[in-house]
């Protein structure tokens, strides 16, 4: 008989909100980034995000990861609406935009490990970007953040039936990309 499973450790809950703001500050831009395809978008979602979690504060810890994300993706589904507003009635003859690859920083000390880190997340983003919006979404929460099924439900504000289907549609359309490019 195998032994039982245990629940792994409980991570530990930062003492303030301004210690948990500051250990999701490069995730959050990388996921804004990955949504919103313009790195200064991304820091203007990120900022105004944290921004409205200071009225949450006396919010119990448990609540703040959830509810982080949720405000963070809400922002960036409010700038794609913008952005596809102004480009569809303000500026007509403007329809592309700028898809340079982001410049990411990265302090390793191995720069060929860094140099195929960089190559193979810039696969994964170019990938990602092909993605449906929510299927996006639940690739970047569940695997690229590592929440769990339950808190990326309460994020998108949907099930977490609905959030396994987006995640398997992801993961398949994602397998065959990346194999096409190989």
């Amino acid at each position: 008989m195998p032994p039982p499973e245990r629940d792994p450790a409980p991570a530990r809950l930062p003492a303030s909100l301004e210690e948990f703001l500051a250990g999701l500050g490069t995730r959050a831009f990388r996921f804004a980034e990955l949504g919103l395809r313009h790195r200064e978008d991304a820091l203007d979602a990120v900022q105004d995000a944290m921004m409205k979690m200071l009225g949450y504060r006396d919010r119990p810890p448990q609540e703040w990861t959830p509810l982080f994300w949720s405000i963070l993706r809400s922002r960036i589904v409010d700038v794609q609406r913008r952005r596809a507003f102004r480009l569809r009635w303000l500026l007509p003859a403007a329809r592309g935009e700028d898809d340079a690859p982001a410049d990411w920083a990265d302090d390793g000390p191995d720069p060929q490990r860094t140099h195929d880190g960089r190559e193979a997340y810039g696969r994964l983003a170019q990938a990602l970007q092909t993605l449906p919006r929510r299927q996006r979404e639940a690739f970047s929460l569940r695997i690229l953040e590592e929440l769990d099924v339950a808190t990326t439900a309460r994020a998108m504000g949907c099930s977490e039936g609905a959030v396994k289907t987006h995640l398997s549609r992801a993961r398949e359309a994602l397998q065959r990309q990346l194999e096409e490019w190989r």
